[in-house]
């Protein structure tokens, strides 16, 4: 297997791990600690970080056929916004702390600049 095809992989199976770890302390740990507001906000990033994994899964398995650096940079897009976005929801509603709020728009650009380079990437290939 590529190098490239097993990182993303594997990042991928990594982050699937957490995120099932993640969605079930806030199902089962978090239910009555936190407001529905803020639930609901711990959650959004839950669903986020899940969305995002099967597209680092996703640029894994096409690391398989083809490599390129605009896959390769939208593998990292896609985690560097798992980490921004759903990271920056986590902190936030677990700790109280609005300003977090701030750098999540950044995760989001991040996961928008994943799949734009997803897209070129699979456009360019042969």
């Amino acid at each position: 297997m590529n190098p490239v095809a097993k990182l993303f992989l594997s990042l991928g199976a990594i982050s699937g791990a957490l995120g099932v770890m993640i969605g079930a302390f806030g199902a089962h740990g978090l239910k009555s600690k936190l407001s529905d507001q803020m639930l609901t906000v711990y959650q959004t990033g839950v669903q986020y970080h899940f969305y995002h994994t099967f597209a680092l899964l996703a640029v894994g398995l096409l690391a398989l056929k083809f490599q390129s650096g605009l896959l390769t940079s939208s593998g990292w897009s896609f985690l560097v916004g798992i980490i921004i976005f759903s990271g920056s929801l986590y902190a936030l509603s677990l700790s109280g702390i609005s300003k977090l709020g701030a750098i999540t728009p950044i995760g989001g650009l991040f996961f928008i600049l994943g799949w734009v380079l997803l897209a070129v990437s699979i456009l360019k290939a042969n």
